[in-house]
């Protein structure tokens, strides 16, 4: 099949990453470092060379470094979303009240998904990372399962780039329609050779694919991590037979994890495959049984990285789902305790949920030795965040506020790998006009193409029979 030749991208203005010479202070700020070793500062700073944070703690000084005041500011690590279609930017809450899973991709899959062009796939993955961006959201594992041609992963990839977003990029096989007959996964080995040369790249490369031995064993001739969409009841019997064959390992990102046997999160553990739980996505849906594998994968002694999954029934933020994640476990703690049930788990705190983000997103992506922590020698994705809002003034404890009170326009500067890409609330570099008559071309031609017929006020999504 054949798709419309390339697009013109469009113009994010994009400043080049900051050269080893450049100092940021970062001054006088309320500094979250999620290192354990290291500690907190009530008041301190963060100096960065270059991409790179060199020190952390009180009254640095650094002649002739650019200065951000940050007082009156917490200043965290990047957020990290570990699990996010970001093809499917443009079809943000087009099905806000979908029941199932079946629905979702009724949605998606089914009717709009095959009928993207490589341009709509360039202006879905741009508008789910500035909007990530925007939201403090530094680092996304971008699970791309509409990868219909070469053209369609290189505007993909393309928009990561372009937007200045860290990310894992994993193309996966469409769920519908069709697809150049060598795509998948032949196309692999041509990305890997394209795009991931350079050491310093901010967008590296993965598999999305179910278990199949065949994708897998392609994906590790690559070196590549395999993330996959894991539910626990209707695939844990498999766990045991591919653990036996050494096909499980550090390699492997499951996602979702929902409803697993005791026995299959041992064996998850004991491979040491890395794991991502989504609040959110598996109580909207009724992913199986709805609740989050959260409360599993801590007992089990694993540290889950928290993920987004999706915008098409809710909002794309970190803050969400760690909020969700804090009150539906704790309901279930509750109700455990409150009708005598043996073993009632520990409540979750903010800090945990803070590091679930965090640090333990970035080892869910194998980047913990990049990124995660506000640690010198690690890359600086760097969040500021303001406490002056009237929605949050006065902030009496961090950890409180940045989970549970802070939203996306509370968020003052994000930094990626040293590179400003948000500076008094406002994300740079984005021709607002351009990406808006890009997504409304996009918009179109996908409705037209589905038969769909918007309707703003609608209570489920149902489109028309294509022709």
């Amino acid at each position: 099949m054949s798709f419309p030749a390339r697009f013109d991208l469009l113009n994010t203005a994009l400043a080049p990453l900051p050269d080893d010479q450049r100092l940021l202070l970062i001054r006088g700020g309320t500094v979250l470092t999620m290192d354990d070793t290291l500690g907190n500062f009530a008041d301190g700073d963060v100096l960065v060379r270059g991409t790179h944070i060199i020190a952390v703690g009180p009254h640095l000084d650094a002649e002739g470094a650019q200065v951000i005041d940050a007082k009156g500011m917490i200043v965290m690590p990047g957020m990290v979303d570990t699990h996010r279609h970001a093809w499917e930017g443009q079809l943000r809450r087009i099905n806000p009240d979908s029941p199932s899973l079946e629905d979702y991709c009724n949605a998606t899959h089914f009717s709009f998904a095959k009928y993207y062009w490589p341009q709509d796939m360039y202006v879905g993955n741009m508008l789910t990372a500035l909007g990530c961006i925007n939201a403090g959201i530094t680092t996304i594992i971008d699970n791309s399962h509409n990868a219909r041609s070469g053209a369609h992963s290189d505007a993909a990839i393309e928009a990561l780039q372009d937007a200045g977003i860290r990310a894992v990029h994993a193309p996966g096989a469409p769920l519908s329609g069709t697809w150049e007959s060598d795509q998948w996964p032949q196309d692999l080995g041509r990305l890997k050779g394209k795009y991931t040369t350079d050491p310093n790249a901010l967008v590296t490369l993965a598999m999305m694919a179910q278990i199949d031995r065949e994708q897998w064993a392609v994906a590790r001739e690559l070196g590549l991590s395999i993330v996959t969409e894991f539910f626990g009841a209707g695939m844990a019997t498999e766990l045991d037979a591919l653990h036996q064959e050494g096909l499980l390992g550090p390699d492997n990102i499951f996602n979702h994890c929902t409803c697993l046997p005791d026995r299959g999160w041992s064996v998850l553990r004991d491979a040491g495959v890395k794991v991502n739980v989504c609040p959110r996505s598996d109580a909207h849906y009724g992913l199986e049984d709805g609740v989050f594998a959260w409360q599993k994968a801590v007992d089990h002694g694993m540290h889950p990285g928290l993920s987004v999954d999706n915008e098409s029934s809710y909002g794309g933020d970190m803050f969400g789902e760690m909020r969700v994640a804090f009150y539906l476990q704790r309901a279930a703690a509750h109700s455990a305790r409150f009708h005598g049930q043996p073993d009632v788990p520990a409540l979750v705190n903010a800090r945990q949920l803070l590091k679930a983000a965090t640090l333990d997103g970035a080892a869910c992506a194998g980047l913990d030795a990049k990124i995660g922590s506000l640690t010198p020698g690690k890359q600086a994705d760097i969040l500021l965040i303001r406490t002056d809002n009237l929605g949050i003034y006065p902030s009496n404890n961090a950890l409180g506020t940045v989970v549970h009170a802070a939203e996306r326009s509370d968020i003052d500067t994000v930094i990626i790998a040293g590179r400003l890409r948000k500076r008094g609330g406002v994300v740079l570099g984005v021709d607002r006009e351009q990406l808006e008559r890009a997504t409304e071309e996009s918009r179109e031609h996908l409705f037209s193409a589905a038969g769909y017929r918007p309707d703003p006020f609608a209570e489920h999504f149902s489109p028309l029979p294509a022709l």
